[in-house]
């Protein structure tokens, strides 16, 4: 029986590399985007052997990797920068590059012994960034599948992220251009609170942000403040 692979992706721009993967690599390729879809999948697919998880949003759960090889990608040098929002967290800290790390999962998060590492720059916005990172997830993917390598358990000391929150995405009052330059662009992705002020009733967002000299230049869009529900939603 050939071997089957599932990969599960919260974000449509992971579906572009899939369909790549799914016509040059043997074996049977199921893509999922719902963790209803996981479970269905999971349970009628025959001869898996890997789920590979990128960008995924949701809990996993035991009866899934504890009976099957779970791979997760997570944008950080592990064991530093476990936890939510790697990438605003590094940027944040001023990093200009960083690790893409394969992690088996285990029931701790991030905390699964380590596949591979890849560098991944930091530079761009985003989205650039999130595809890069989805580019090189596919390449370490088919590495996985040809070598089937066995993971090793992480070395270091242990630095937790928190995960941010969307009031956290209001622009600094202070600082350097190159500091709201890269609160702009963090945030500068499709589904993700991007930076913001607000006047009165209104809210001001920034994307597409760009240095240019001693001037920052960015592109706005003026929405209604959003009530406390919508917030809370």
């Amino acid at each position: 029986m050939e071997n089957s692979y599932i990969v599960a992706s919260s974000k449509a721009w992971h579906s572009a590399e899939f369909d790549a993967i799914k016509s040059q690599e043997d074996g049977s390729w199921t893509y999922v985007a719902s963790p209803d879809a996981l479970l269905r999948s999971v349970n009628e697919v025959l001869g898996l052997r890997y789920i590979f998880f990128l960008h995924w949003s949701w809990h996993v759960p035991a009866e899934i990797w504890s009976r099957h090889e779970c791979v997760c990608f997570h944008m950080t040098d592990v064991p530093y920068g476990r936890g939510g929002s790697p990438l605003q967290n590094l940027i944040v800290r001023g990093q200009k590059n960083t690790k893409l790390s394969a992690l088996r999962m285990v029931n701790e998060i991030d905390a699964g012994p380590v596949y591979a590492k890849r560098d991944l720059s930091l530079h761009g916005r985003a989205e650039e960034i999130y595809l890069r990172a989805g580019r090189l997830s596919f390449e370490i993917i088919r590495w996985i599948i040809e070598n089937e390598p066995l993971p090793e358990p992480q070395q270091g000391e242990i630095v937790h992220f928190k995960r941010r929150k969307p009031e956290q995405s209001e622009l600094p009052t202070t600082g350097l251009l190159e500091t709201l330059y890269d609160h702009i662009r963090m945030l500068d992705a499709p589904s993700y609170p991007q930076a913001f002020i607000e006047r009165g009733g209104f809210r001001i967002e920034f994307s597409g942000a760009q240095l240019e000299g001693d001037e920052l230049v960015a592109q706005v869009v003026i929405r209604k403040k959003p009530t406390d529900e919508e917030t809370e939603s």
